[in-house]
């Protein structure tokens, strides 16, 4: 039997061998497909999402081209077992092609999402690189300074991001 993170690799190996635009469809196709699964079985998952800081203080955020069509910081999965702070520094890598430095945990929340429990593990730290964007998972990557936030943010982000970042 194959462990489910082999197999996620295995999935993610092929996935980089298609197109970005069909990758980008099929990502929509399996984003809907997860959230039905997680409206009917309810699971437990755990998340990591990371507030990355260029050197003026102006924070990282993203737009998937899965989704919503709104702004929220990197992030992803936090498996089994793993450490958050890694599992932020390792998304924010695999997502953007940044390092994240002196990172420290502001934050856990309880939510749901889609009918799933969601534990979501708020990193903080310095961005070392230029995020470029993969084109697939990530359309856009810009940072913005608190007072200059863009209007379609991620629910409930507008009001964290000052507490979290003071």
């Amino acid at each position: 039997a194959v462990c489910m993170s082999g197999l996620q690799h295995r999935i993610e190996a092929l996935m980089a061998l298609l197109p970005p635009v069909l990758h980008r469809m099929a990502l929509r196709r399996a984003h809907h497909l997860r959230t039905l699964w997680w409206r009917v079985r309810r699971p437990q998952i755990e998340g990591g999402r990371v507030l990355a800081l260029d050197a003026r203080g102006r924070v990282l955020l993203v737009r998937h081209s899965y989704g919503p069509d709104s702004w929220m910081p990197p992030g992803g999965g936090v498996a089994a077992g793993e450490d958050p702070l890694p599992a932020g520094a390792r998304e924010l890598f695999e997502e953007l092609g940044c390092t994240l430095a002196q990172a420290r945990l502001a934050d856990t929340i309880l939510d749901t999402l889609h009918g799933a429990g969601n534990r979501v593990h708020v990193i903080i730290g310095q961005c070392e690189g230029t995020p470029v964007p993969d084109r697939r998972e990530i359309v856009a990557a810009e940072f913005f300074a608190l007072d200059a936030l863009p209007a379609n943010l991620a629910r409930g982000l507008a009001e964290r991001l000052p507490l979290w970042l003071k």
